[in-house]
Parts: C-alpha cells; structure tokens; sequence
C-alpha cells in the first residue's frame, strides 16, 4: 500500500507530467521532421543525384568465391561506406531542418517576452517583471531628487 502511495506522489509531480508532455510533443516533433525531410527536401536532392544509390557503395576487402555449384564458400568482406554516407547526408539534413524550426521557435519566443511588443501577446510573468522593474526605476528616480 506505501508503495502505491509512493507512486502516486511520484506521477502527480509536475516533472513527470512535464516529461510525459515533452515526450508526446517529441515523438510528434520527430515524425514531422521525418517527413520534411523524406518529402520535402531529399526528392529534390534526389533529382541532382539522378539514380545514384549511395547504399551500395562498397570498398571490397576480400570477394566471395563460389564452388562449381555455385554456392558460397567464402563470404564477401566489404565496408559499406555508401551506406555510411547515406546517413550522415540524413543525419545532416535533419540536423539543419531542426535548427531552422529551433530558430523560428526561438524567434517567436523571443518576440513575445519583449513587453514593447505588442503584437505579440505578452506572458504574465514577463508583464508583471516588466511593471515591477518600471516601479523600481521611479523609486529610484524619486529617492535621488533633492528635497
């Protein structure tokens, strides 16, 4: 029964809810950078290319040799390198479509934390830090004028 209670406390915490939501919010993020990348942007990369199939670059360290029955004795060695490099053309191409979205998230972000912004709802804590700071600024202006 303790052990129940534990969890419960556990799960209501405002960090797992926070983690559960950024979780969701990952995978959906994921599955649309997914398709920005495979229908957006390697179609067109695909047309420069013109029917080169980076996976099936190899460098052949050792080639398969077959008896007169024509199957295998000894197993091809090769290293994959076009399939390496397949990867690392998606690794960057995704990289640089998350920083893009990053940097307009950013930007949007930023947009609206500035009080002076006003087409761009403002969040409440800025507001208020906003004001406080304003009434200090007076305060100080006020305390320093002579009497």
């Amino acid at each position: 029964m303790k052990l129940l209670k534990e969890f419960k406390e556990f799960a209501v915490k405002g960090n797992m809810m926070d983690m559960a939501i950024g979780i969701i919010i990952g995978a959906a993020f994921n599955k649309l950078v997914d398709v920005l990348v495979k229908q957006v942007f390697l179609p067109p990369l695909s047309l420069l290319v013109e029917g080169v199939n980076l996976s099936d670059k190899l460098i052949i360290l050792r080639h398969e040799v077959l008896n007169d029955a024509g199957k295998t004795i000894t197993d091809e060695v090769a290293i994959g390198y076009g399939a390496f490099s397949e990867a690392f053309l998606d690794f960057l191409i995704v990289g640089f479509t998350i920083f893009i979205i990053v940097k307009f998230l950013n930007r949007l972000r930023n947009k609206s934390q500035d009080p002076k912004n006003k087409t761009v709802s403002t969040p409440k804590d800025i507001e208020l830090l906003t004001k406080l700071t304003d009434l200090m600024e007076e305060q100080n202006t006020l305390m320093k004028k002579p009497k």
